[in-house]
Protein backbone atom coordinates (compact mmCIF):
# COMPACT_ATOMS: atom_id res chain seq x y z
CA UNK A 1 0.00 0.00 0.00
CA UNK A 2 3.40 2.19 0.68
CA UNK A 3 3.63 2.47 -2.82
CA UNK A 4 0.26 3.66 -4.02
CA UNK A 5 0.40 7.43 -5.22
CA UNK A 6 -2.94 8.45 -4.71
CA UNK A 7 -3.57 11.93 -3.53
CA UNK A 8 -5.45 11.77 0.43
CA UNK A 9 -7.79 14.43 -1.70
CA UNK A 10 -11.62 13.62 -1.27
CA UNK A 11 -12.50 14.27 -4.86
CA UNK A 12 -15.12 16.91 -5.68
CA UNK A 13 -18.91 16.08 -6.01
CA UNK A 14 -18.41 15.10 -9.80
CA UNK A 15 -15.97 12.29 -9.53
CA UNK A 16 -17.17 8.82 -9.34
CA UNK A 17 -14.80 5.61 -9.10
CA UNK A 18 -15.92 5.68 -12.26
CA UNK A 19 -14.51 8.49 -13.57
CA UNK A 20 -11.01 7.50 -15.68
CA UNK A 21 -9.84 10.88 -13.96
CA UNK A 22 -9.63 9.14 -10.73
CA UNK A 23 -7.85 6.00 -11.52
CA UNK A 24 -5.37 7.84 -14.34
CA UNK A 25 -4.29 9.95 -11.57
CA UNK A 26 -3.26 6.43 -9.51
CA UNK A 27 -0.47 4.34 -10.24
CA UNK A 28 -1.65 1.08 -9.50
CA UNK A 29 -5.31 -0.25 -8.35
CA UNK A 30 -5.41 -2.47 -5.16
CA UNK A 31 -8.91 -4.36 -5.05
CA UNK A 32 -10.01 -6.64 -2.06
CA UNK A 33 -13.10 -8.00 -3.74
CA UNK A 34 -15.73 -9.82 -1.47
CA UNK A 35 -17.92 -11.51 -3.91
CA UNK A 36 -18.79 -13.02 -7.15
CA UNK A 37 -20.25 -10.59 -9.01
CA UNK A 38 -18.05 -7.89 -7.55
CA UNK A 39 -14.88 -9.55 -9.02
CA UNK A 40 -16.27 -9.89 -12.42
CA UNK A 41 -16.94 -6.29 -12.40
CA UNK A 42 -13.59 -5.42 -11.45
CA UNK A 43 -12.04 -7.69 -14.36
CA UNK A 44 -14.11 -6.22 -16.57
CA UNK A 45 -14.01 -2.35 -16.02
CA UNK A 46 -10.13 -2.91 -15.75
CA UNK A 47 -10.07 -4.81 -19.54
CA UNK A 48 -12.39 -1.93 -20.75
CA UNK A 49 -10.33 1.08 -19.60
CA UNK A 50 -8.61 2.86 -22.22
CA UNK A 51 -5.38 2.72 -20.63
CA UNK A 52 -3.59 -0.06 -18.64
CA UNK A 53 -2.58 0.29 -14.64
CA UNK A 54 -1.21 -3.03 -12.35
CA UNK A 55 -4.29 -4.00 -10.82
CA UNK A 56 -3.57 -5.93 -7.52
CA UNK A 57 -6.09 -7.97 -6.33
CA UNK A 58 -6.31 -9.36 -2.86
CA UNK A 59 -8.44 -12.41 -2.61
CA UNK A 60 -8.22 -15.56 -0.30
CA UNK A 61 -8.56 -19.00 -1.65
CA UNK A 62 -11.03 -18.80 0.96
CA UNK A 63 -14.08 -16.80 -0.85
CA UNK A 64 -13.83 -19.33 -4.11
CA UNK A 65 -16.18 -21.50 -2.73
CA UNK A 66 -17.53 -19.90 0.17
CA UNK A 67 -21.15 -19.98 -0.06
CA UNK A 68 -21.65 -16.14 1.59
CA UNK A 69 -19.29 -14.88 -1.07
CA UNK A 70 -21.58 -16.26 -4.08
CA UNK A 71 -23.72 -14.07 -6.09
CA UNK A 72 -27.02 -13.84 -7.76
CA UNK A 73 -27.54 -13.52 -11.06
CA UNK A 74 -29.74 -10.11 -11.15
CA UNK A 75 -26.28 -8.76 -9.43
CA UNK A 76 -24.43 -9.61 -13.01
CA UNK A 77 -27.08 -7.98 -14.99
CA UNK A 78 -27.75 -4.59 -16.89
CA UNK A 79 -26.97 -1.60 -14.91
CA UNK A 80 -24.34 -3.83 -12.92
CA UNK A 81 -20.55 -2.39 -11.88
CA UNK A 82 -17.71 -2.72 -10.01
CA UNK A 83 -18.95 -1.15 -6.37
CA UNK A 84 -15.84 0.33 -4.39
CA UNK A 85 -17.62 0.16 -1.33
CA UNK A 86 -20.25 -1.92 -0.21
CA UNK A 87 -23.30 -0.71 2.02
CA UNK A 88 -24.63 -3.06 4.41
CA UNK A 89 -26.61 -5.42 3.50
CA UNK A 90 -28.58 -6.52 7.03
CA UNK A 91 -31.93 -4.86 7.78
CA UNK A 92 -31.23 -2.10 9.55
CA UNK A 93 -32.60 0.65 10.81
CA UNK A 94 -30.36 3.20 10.15
CA UNK A 95 -31.39 6.06 12.85
CA UNK A 96 -30.80 3.38 15.64
CA UNK A 97 -26.92 2.44 14.43
CA UNK A 98 -24.37 3.47 16.72
CA UNK A 99 -21.68 1.50 15.33
CA UNK A 100 -20.23 1.74 12.06
CA UNK A 101 -17.65 -0.79 11.26
CA UNK A 102 -15.08 -0.41 8.09
CA UNK A 103 -13.71 -3.72 6.50
CA UNK A 104 -12.32 -5.50 3.36
CA UNK A 105 -12.26 -9.17 2.47
CA UNK A 106 -12.87 -12.13 4.14
CA UNK A 107 -13.20 -10.33 7.35
CA UNK A 108 -16.61 -9.24 6.51
CA UNK A 109 -18.20 -12.75 6.50
CA UNK A 110 -17.14 -13.24 10.55
CA UNK A 111 -18.13 -9.59 11.27
CA UNK A 112 -21.73 -10.12 9.76
CA UNK A 113 -21.80 -13.88 11.45
CA UNK A 114 -21.00 -12.52 14.83
CA UNK A 115 -23.08 -9.20 14.20
CA UNK A 116 -26.27 -11.89 13.38
CA UNK A 117 -25.16 -14.80 16.38
CA UNK A 118 -24.99 -11.59 19.01
CA UNK A 119 -28.78 -10.24 17.53
CA UNK A 120 -26.97 -6.81 17.04
CA UNK A 121 -29.16 -4.17 15.29
CA UNK A 122 -27.42 -1.08 16.09
CA UNK A 123 -23.95 -2.29 13.94
CA UNK A 124 -23.76 -1.35 10.50
CA UNK A 125 -20.59 -2.80 8.64
CA UNK A 126 -19.68 -1.26 5.32
CA UNK A 127 -17.08 -3.13 2.87
CA UNK A 128 -14.46 -1.26 1.12
CA UNK A 129 -13.69 -3.22 -1.94
CA UNK A 130 -11.37 -0.69 -3.32
CA UNK A 131 -7.99 0.42 -1.68
CA UNK A 132 -6.52 2.64 -3.98
CA UNK A 133 -8.15 4.22 -5.61
CA UNK A 134 -9.86 4.69 -1.99
CA UNK A 135 -13.38 5.01 -2.34
CA UNK A 136 -13.60 8.17 -0.07
CA UNK A 137 -16.57 10.39 -1.56
CA UNK A 138 -18.65 6.72 -1.24
CA UNK A 139 -17.64 6.02 2.43
CA UNK A 140 -18.88 9.91 3.13
CA UNK A 141 -22.17 9.50 1.24
CA UNK A 142 -22.35 5.91 3.33
CA UNK A 143 -21.82 7.32 6.74
CA UNK A 144 -24.23 10.62 6.21
CA UNK A 145 -27.00 7.53 6.13
CA UNK A 146 -25.85 6.66 9.45
CA UNK A 147 -25.59 10.16 11.33
CA UNK A 148 -26.58 8.66 14.50
CA UNK A 149 -23.65 6.89 14.95
CA UNK A 150 -21.29 7.34 17.87
CA UNK A 151 -18.34 5.58 16.50
CA UNK A 152 -16.78 4.76 13.30
CA UNK A 153 -14.15 1.65 13.68
CA UNK A 154 -11.79 -0.14 11.31
CA UNK A 155 -11.58 -4.01 11.16
CA UNK A 156 -8.80 -6.56 10.03
CA UNK A 157 -7.59 -10.16 10.46
CA UNK A 158 -4.29 -8.49 10.53
CA UNK A 159 -2.65 -6.62 13.71
CA UNK A 160 -2.76 -3.19 14.03
CA UNK A 161 0.78 -2.62 12.48
CA UNK A 162 0.00 -4.50 9.32
CA UNK A 163 -2.80 -4.88 6.76
CA UNK A 164 -4.86 -1.91 5.41
CA UNK A 165 -5.31 -0.05 8.47
CA UNK A 166 -2.67 2.63 8.46
CA UNK A 167 -3.13 3.70 4.71
CA UNK A 168 -7.14 3.55 5.21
Amino acid sequence: MQLCDQDDIVPGDGATYDNKDILKGTNMQVVVPSNAANYFHLLRTHMRLPFRKPLIVVAPKKLLKFKGAASSLDEFGDNTRFLPLIGDKGNLNASQVKKVILCSGQVYYDLEAERAKLGKKDTAILRVESLCPFPFKEIIKELKQYNGATEVVWAQEEPKNAGSWTYA
